[in-house]
């Protein structure tokens, strides 16, 4: 959508026009022409969410520096940039511009150009990590993109916020062309005077080149699925199966038009499961290395209803019908750290994690707060007071990936899942005062080669309260429990009551009495 039809042919003129639309319409007086069906809708809708025109308060900052890295390396747009600089960024040095790409949010990833604009920019809030949304900020391109769904331009003061009215800009929004729905806006913004009446074209043409890239790159990964895969449908014989992306489309079935439907809305990283298509028969998502195969039927042992997961895929998801939009929600997935003693491990679903030092720290600190910790609070815990915010980032993204965006969630960094933690296990027994339940859950110390200062804490903090609560008790069950793991292997009191507690008779007394005489020589 381009400028209105006036008499001013140049921009300077045009914005002093559209300065006098401005004033008019809000003001309820008589205006020279109206303005343009894109801007009024954009002007309504701001000002219901309260963007005052005259005194805006800025662009919300919601990412700070050191987050973006992350969030830039997470978000699909991140492999078109080589391309969008190509065709964009000379473009707008050369015209005194700055190109700028958002997320479907409207939140600023990237911006590219000219020093002198980039300068400028800093002083309006056109930077990095700032929220550009028609709610924050009032008319804009890259709002009203998102808003409308179209590729826009705005210039001057068609922008409802004064402060912008030197600015003009053409945003236009870019498809995931796996699910068709907006995951950004491109972006050239610059001061009016620079204005460039093909601008508005160059911006929608690189869109729509990004959108073919993704496309192509889709299109890649979908056949290399389909030929890796074939093997799995072909040995279902006379079952009816189909092959499925992560995201849920159907690459391939068989026969062709046994399913109901073309896709399957799947939440992020679903492990599958037992499932009932919209047509009301039940059939089996297993996960494979790169997607799933749809099998006709519900699992063996699986009980009737609509989509209930096995033990072994746990994950959050929905299954809906595309035509229906009606879905059924699953449990969350199923996170078990067994933490103490000398031999830790972590599953999820069933599946043994192999977990790095850093990564196994990490789970430790987000188990022992379920509300979430910052990247502050990540490296300060896992690295100690030299920790960087930065580096705990990059590192709780690669767990991330590993364990999958839908368990281990960002701002702030949490874990989502059904978890079992035996340290916590340790804990909540010990609160409840079921002393001897907590002895036994503790098989040793937590994470006992970890140096992080949280899980340092932790284990010393965990052992003493344990060991104070058994002997307080005086549970002689609990007290043997105790002694029988390292932490309690060197205990001398605790060997000294024992001793004392357990009759001559008893077996264990003759074994506690002897370790009672080697750790007091």
């Amino acid at each position: 959508m381009g400028l209105p039809t006036t008499r001013a042919t140049d921009p300077v003129a045009r914005a002093r026009l559209l300065a006098r639309i401005r004033e008019a319409v809000l003001s309820g007086a008589p205006a020279p022409e109206q303005p343009r069906p894109v801007v009024s809708e954009s002007w309504r809708r701001s000002l219901a969410a309260r963007v005052d025109p005259e005194r805006g308060s800025g662009p919300p900052t919601v990412y700070d520096v050191g987050e973006m890295a992350e969030i830039r390396a997470e978000h699909p747009l991140a492999e078109t940039l080589p391309l969008l600089r190509e065709t964009l960024v000379a473009i707008a040095d050369e015209a005194m511009h700055m190109m700028i790409v958002t997320d479907a949010q409207g939140h600023i990833l990237w911006r590219e150009g000219q020093s002198d604009v980039l300068r400028r920019a800093d002083k309006v809030g056109l930077i990095e990590g700032t929220r550009w949304s028609e709610d924050a900020i009032g008319t804009n391109a890259m709002g009203t993109a998102l808003a409308e769904d179209v590729s826009v331009q705005i210039h001057s003061a068609e922008h409802l916020v004064r402060a912008y009215h030197t600015w003009t800009c053409a945003a236009s929004p870019v498809h995931d062309p796996d699910t068709g729905r907006i995951i950004g806006v491109v972006d050239v913004t610059g001061p009016v005077r620079s204005f460039h009446p093909s601008t508005m074209a160059l911006v929608h043409a690189a869109a729509k080149l990004a959108e073919g890239q993704l496309r192509s790159r889709m299109q890649a990964r979908d056949e290399a699925l389909r030929t890796r895969c074939a093997p799995h449908l072909a040995a279902l014989r006379h079952e009816h199966g189909a092959l499925v992306t992560p995201s849920g489309r159907v690459l391939a079935s068989r026969p062709h038009d046994w399913l109901p439907v073309a896709r399957l809305e799947l939440l992020p990283n679903s492990e599958g499961g037992a499932l009932t298509l919209p047509d009301g028969r039940k059939a089996t998502l297993e996960p494979l290395a790169e997607g799933f195969l749809l099998r006709s039927g519900a699992p063996h042992g699986s009980a009737d209803g609509p989509a209930r997961l096995t033990d072994s895929a746990r994950l959050t998801r929905s299954v809906v019908s595309a035509d229906s939009g009606e879905g059924v929600s699953v449990a969350p997935a199923q996170l078990k750290l067994r933490f103490l003693g000398h031999a830790p491990t972590a599953e999820l679903n069933g599946r043994r994690l192999r977990l790095t030092q850093r990564h196994a720290d990490m789970l430790t600190l987000l188990a022992l707060h379920p509300a979430g910790v910052t990247a502050e609070q990540l490296a300060t815990g896992v690295y100690g007071e030299r920790g960087n915010p930065v580096t705990a980032r990059a590192e709780i993204h690669r767990l991330r990936a590993q364990l999958g965006a839908a368990v281990v969630r960002s701002g702030p960094y949490r874990l989502h899942a059904e978890l079992v933690a035996d340290f916590r296990t340790v804990r909540d027994e010990l609160r409840a005062g079921q002393v001897r339940a907590a002895a036994a859950a503790y098989r040793g110390e937590l994470r006992p080669g970890s140096e992080a200062p949280a899980v340092t804490e932790e284990r010393e903090l965990l052992a003493a309260t344990l060991r104070r609560a058994i002997l307080d008790a005086g549970d002689v069950e609990a007290m043997w429990l105790l002694a029988e793991t390292p932490t309690g292997a060197d205990d001398l009191e605790l060997a000294e009551r024992l001793t004392r507690a357990l009759p001559p008779s008893d077996p264990r007394h003759a074994s506690m009495a002897a370790r009672t005489e080697f750790l007091a020589r």
